[in-house]
């Protein structure tokens, strides 16, 4: 994974402080130009004028109305990892009332915007049906870099130029179906043991890394999720591994019982000769998507549905807000 993209998702959004209001200072007032004497005899029997009050430089928590944070340790993993859930307004209203979840990855980036973007579509998120939103956190003692090439990835085979992350650790892969029973396993569970949680509509959504995941999700347990928002997915992980595991699929299962949003944005290719910069490197991210869809497309599963959109004028690392806006209308839309 280039370090670029890590270090956008390692920015922790979640913990912004909310800064002190000014001191008001009233206008002066105009004096007629005839009293200068006047104004200076005032002076100069004014008393001292008080100093000014100190501002106040206690600086709160900014905290998300709705939100609530738990640490969740896994039996399995031996790692704990904090799971932010977001509530819809009318949660404690509406008593009787089961909600869609969705599941996002990269919690730091992911969650706050989600739940911004989900607050705004339609008129003040009058676009969308209600949801619970889930954000599954990276794991207590790691840097985002360390646990989600861990956590996301499907193979030991990472890419040789990964780095060492601050813990001076070198970078580990392969960890994404201990990851994905963790899921299963004990975050549902969880989830729908403390909240009016529907567990027939689980929607998953990922972006890079985390779509990486949602595929290797996709092609072992595909009725794990309902839906699956996957944006800009790193394909080329393992010399394109996910495309070889697709093939394997398809020799044992006659099929693939969900529904898929991909999105990517229409940098994400390589283009040599050009002097635009935002073009990838060396990675043609858009062919790989297409060619994963065109093989899921040949295998003409009868319960499979996918959706896909290219986000026009936008790269890696800018085209998830688009691309979850737009996966929201198509997994959400809004209840008649």
């Amino acid at each position: 994974m280039p370090h670029y993209l890590t270090s956008l998702f390692a920015a922790a959004l979640l913990a912004a402080c909310s800064a002190p209001s000014p001191t008001a200072v009233a206008p002066p007032t105009r004096e007629s130009a005839t009293a200068p004497a006047r104004d200076a005899a005032d002076s100069a029997n004014a008393p001292a004028a008080a100093p000014p009050a100190a501002p106040d430089t206690a600086a709160a928590p900014y905290v998300l109305s709705n939100t609530e944070v738990h640490a969740l340790q896994s039996a399995a993993l031996g790692r704990r990892y904090p799971l932010l859930v977001s509530l819809p307004r009318d949660y404690a209203a509406s008593a009787g009332r089961r909600y869609p979840v969705l599941y996002v990855t990269d919690v730091n980036y992911a969650f706050p915007l989600v739940r911004s973007i989900a607050a705004m579509v339609g008129d003040k998120g009058a676009g969308l049906e209600d949801f619970i939103l889930v954000g599954l956190g990276y794991a207590d003692g790691d840097t985002p870099p360390y646990s989600r090439r861990r956590d996301y990835t499907p193979t030991r085979n990472g890419p040789r130029d990964a780095e060492s992350d601050e813990s001076g650790r070198p970078p580990l892969h392969g960890e994404a179906e201990a990851y994905r029973r963790f899921i299963a396993e004990e975050v549902f569970p969880f989830v729908e043991a403390h909240y009016r949680a529907d567990p027939a509509r689980r929607i998953f959504a990922g972006h890079s890394y985390g779509a990486l995941f949602g595929a290797h999700v996709l092609l072992t347990e595909p009725r794990m999720f309902e839906r699956y928002i996957l944006s800009s997915p790193s394909l080329w992980f393992d010399d394109r591994v996910m495309l070889e595991r697709e093939s394997r699929y398809a020799l044992g299962h006659d099929d693939l019982p969900a529904k898929v949003f991909f999105a990517i944005g229409s940098y994400e290719t390589v283009k040599p000769g050009s002097g635009e910069r935002r073009y990838n490197r060396t990675r043609d991210m858009v062919a790989d998507l297409r060619a994963f869809e065109a093989r899921l497309a040949s295998r003409r599963y009868p319960n499979l549905t996918v959706d896909s959109t290219l986000v026009a004028d936008e790269d890696h690392l800018s085209a998830y807000p688009v691309a979850i806006t737009r996966g929201l209308r198509w997994a959400l839309p809004a209840r008649r």
